[in-house]
């Protein structure tokens, strides 16, 4: 299941949570219960180095 980041922009707690796809974002801050809370959108962890991961890159003949 994924993690999501939440934060809230009342109180400024922030969270993370692991929801299936199909589970309604979370709304409500769970430390002071207003509804002002909203996921928290980073880079993906995940980098290409080296040649080889462009469409533009060949691989070697050999």
């Amino acid at each position: 299941m994924p993690t999501y980041h939440y934060r809230c922009k009342n109180c400024g707690y922030d969270f993370t949570e692991q929801q299936s796809f199909s589970d309604e974002p979370i709304t409500v801050c769970p430390q002071c219960g207003q509804e002002q809370v909203h996921k928290v959108y980073a880079a993906p962890s995940i980098e290409f180095k080296g040649s080889g991961f462009y469409r533009t890159d060949r691989g070697s003949s050999k």
